[in-house]
């Protein structure tokens, strides 16, 4: 089974486009956008488990340089 989720992320004032290039190359990313809104940059990403999907956001995704914020939802399928 794969746990999939949408991370939205906030970055400092001109950092969107940098950030986002950045986040593609991490592993389990399977896409990175900067876009315009609340939010100024939109990830998908998917992992093995709900344990390694956190590992991947607090240890990799948070860690990169311009990211202010993070908001993780995970994919549910009902």
């Amino acid at each position: 089974m794969v746990v999939q989720a949408y991370i939205l992320i906030q970055t400092d004032v001109g950092k969107a486009s940098q950030v986002a290039k950045a986040i593609a190359q991490v592993k389990g990313v399977t896409l990175s956008e900067d876009v315009t809104g609340p939010y100024d940059v939109i990830v998908r990403a998917e992992a093995r488990n709900v344990d390694d999907l956190g590992k991947l956001v607090v240890a990799k995704l948070q860690s990169i340089e311009g990211i202010t914020r993070t908001l993780t939802c995970p994919v549910v399928h009902i």
